[in-house]
């Protein structure tokens, strides 16, 4: 345990975070998503769900800046507009951290490739349909 960091943050997905560099994904994904067959690396966070999940990592990780997008979500089915629940709360997760970025819809013939090439993917045990994001990490100003 460290002071000031939540414990969410193993050493295994901290350690991930720091070698992530500029332009890197990460991907976290739901409890039905395949994180081993489409994971470069992946991290299991068995028994936590994705917001708490994507609260953590959204308190030490910068968004890329660089880009109009950088932050991503998976659609139900072909419906890019459609809103579950589990997207309403990763929008309000990461509005708290990030409230000029918007969270864009990608369908699943853009989602897979964009997880499969991500730096990481974070296999959490959310049981929700649909309850994955790509987050782009951004630099830290001088």
């Amino acid at each position: 345990m460290l002071k000031g960091l939540n414990p969410l943050l193993s050493p295994e997905l901290l350690a991930t975070l720091r070698a992530m560099g500029h332009g890197d994904e990460i991907a976290l994904v739901d409890g039905n998503y395949p994180g081993q067959e489409h994971g470069r690396r992946l991290i299991r966070l068995d028994g936590h769900h994705l917001i708490p999940v994507l609260d953590a990592i959204l308190s030490v990780l910068p968004i890329d800046d660089f880009v109009p997008e950088a932050i991503f979500r998976a659609t139900v089915k072909q419906e890019r507009d459609v809103l579950d629940p589990v997207h309403l709360d990763i929008i309000a997760c990461c509005a708290r951290y990030e409230p000029e970025r918007a969270v864009i819809p990608l369908l699943g013939p853009e989602f897979y490739p964009r997880v499969r090439a991500a730096h990481t993917v974070i296999q959490t045990s959310e049981p929700r349909l649909y309850g994955n994001v790509i987050l782009r990490k951004g630099v830290i100003y001088p």
